[in-house]
């Protein structure tokens, strides 16, 4: 998916997740960067969780794959 159909579609499961609890699995990072809560599962279950910012600093998994997403 290219990154303008990507945000159209980010713009609209928002309008549909406002008010609700949700579930999202993702491959893309973007996906999941606005969440409010961000859980990382390795094969040993989860990893981390926390939001975005909180994960950056923490410099754990999630920070390795983001940066890693991000020199694409």
């Amino acid at each position: 998916m290219d990154n303008e159909s990507e945000m159209v579609v980010q713009e609209s499961l928002a309008k549909l997740a406002k008010g609700r609890t949700t579930l999202t699995i993702a491959h893309r990072l973007t996906t999941i960067r606005n969440a409010t809560t961000i859980m990382v599962l390795t094969d040993n279950g989860i990893e981390e969780e926390g939001n975005h910012e909180e994960l950056i600093a923490k410099n754990g998994v999630y920070a390795k794959l983001y940066r890693m997403y991000e020199k694409k």
